[in-house]
């Protein structure tokens, strides 16, 4: 079976958004929001949940710029505290745990290869199926309701 690893996005993109005002991050397709619940506002650099009044930048993120027809970018969520980007090698996090997650399989060449659903508390034994096909090159995980994604998963 596959081992794999799950990091958080680098942070230094993010940090100097937070240094700007309401109009210089709307130019930059970026908002300031507060976290009004917990579950609800997931970090992708910490990969922990903010907390209730916790201040966090909405981002459009290009999380899969490859030459290819799956080329994408979404909403993130980046906490203003969030300096390193997590790690977690064969497990997920808890903010994965309480979501169900869209699984998505890509080749070198960024062609998705196979896709399926998993309930986050048990989503270890479809990261381990997928990555043990030998032309998946890269996993990336979403959260299955708004779409967005999540992290990238790898062999380990």
């Amino acid at each position: 079976m596959s081992g794999f690893v799950l990091r958080g996005l680098d942070p230094a993109p993010f940090a100097p958004l937070f240094d700007l005002d309401d109009e210089a991050l709307a130019a930059r397709a970026a908002r300031r929001v507060v976290a009004t619940s917990k579950p609800g506002y997931p970090c992708r650099v910490s990969l922990v949940d903010a907390e209730p009044g916790e201040a966090l930048i909405l981002a459009n993120f290009e999380h899969l710029p490859v030459a290819s027809p799956f080329r994408s970018r979404h909403a993130v969520y980046v906490r203003a505290d969030a300096a390193e980007p997590a790690e977690y090698r064969d497990s997920l996090p808890d903010q994965f745990r309480t979501r169900t997650l869209s699984l998505r399989a890509f080749d070198d060449g960024g062609m998705m290869v196979d896709a399926d659903l998993a309930d986050g508390r048990e989503a270890e034994v479809t990261i381990r199926r997928m990555l043990n096909d030998p032309q998946v090159a890269y996993l990336h995980a979403h959260f299955a309701k708004p779409g967005c994604f999540a992290a990238r998963i790898d062999r380990g």
